[in-house]
Parts: C-alpha cells; structure tokens; sequence
C-alpha cells in the first residue's frame, strides 16, 4: 500500500477557508459540504472552543495535498476505498483480476482452438481454384 496515498492531506484545490474540511472529505469520500454543515453543527451543538482548536491544529499540521495525487476520479475513489475498508478493496481487486484471467483464458481458447470452418475460408481465400 502506498502511504503516499493513504495519508491526510489538506485539499487546497476545493478549500473553502485552510482546506481542513474539504481534506477530511477526499480522504473519506464523503461530500465536502456535509463535512462543513457537520463542523458547524458540531461548533454549535457545544464544541465551540474544542473544533476550533482541532481545525487549527490540523490545518498547522497536515500537510497540502500533492498535485499529481491522483491520475483520475477513479483512481481517487479507489484509495477512498482503501482507507475506508482496505480488506474489502483486497477482495475487489482480487475479484477484477479473477474477471480478467477468466476472459483472456476464454480468449486463448477461442484463438488456440482449431475452428474447421475458418480454416477452409482461409485455404480458399489462398487458392482460388478451390
């Protein structure tokens, strides 16, 4: 696993103030404004000085989130899976590349397997006498 890409970064990119939250939302994969509405709610509710406190924190001690992080959206939804549940993404990986091998096996057999007909289409075409 690389921890390049398991590790917190804040999201400068889509940040709204330090990158805190929309940083919490792409290592999570969950939407950037339910992050947002659920720190302000939480201030509210009776965290007042403590999520400050902790935003602050974070945001002093992450790091930006590198540019080329990710090739893609799906590359991105890919490691959201890994740290969510890394077992789970093993056994979708797993199951993708089961997928492939059974394809490219049917594939070998298609192309290896001695298919009559093909092969008089293929001796009459070199031998118009035929």
């Amino acid at each position: 696993m690389t921890a390049r890409r398991t590790k917190f970064y804040l999201d400068k990119h889509n940040a709204k103030w330090m990158g805190v939250c929309s940083g919490l939302a792409d290592y999570t994969g969950i939407d950037a404004l339910w992050i947002r509405v659920g720190a302000i709610v939480l201030t509210i509710m009776g965290g007042f000085p403590w999520t400050l406190i902790a935003y602050f924190v974070t945001a002093w001690m992450a790091e930006a989130k590198p540019l080329d992080l990710y090739e893609d959206a799906e590359e991105a939804k890919f490691w959201q899976g890994v740290r969510a549940n890394p077992s789970r993404t093993a056994r979708t990986v797993r199951s993708r590349f089961r997928d492939i091998d059974r394809r490219l096996s049917d594939i070998e057999v298609h192309y290896t397997s001695s298919n009559a007909r093909l092969a008089r289409e293929i001796d009459s075409l070199r031998d118009p006498a035929s």
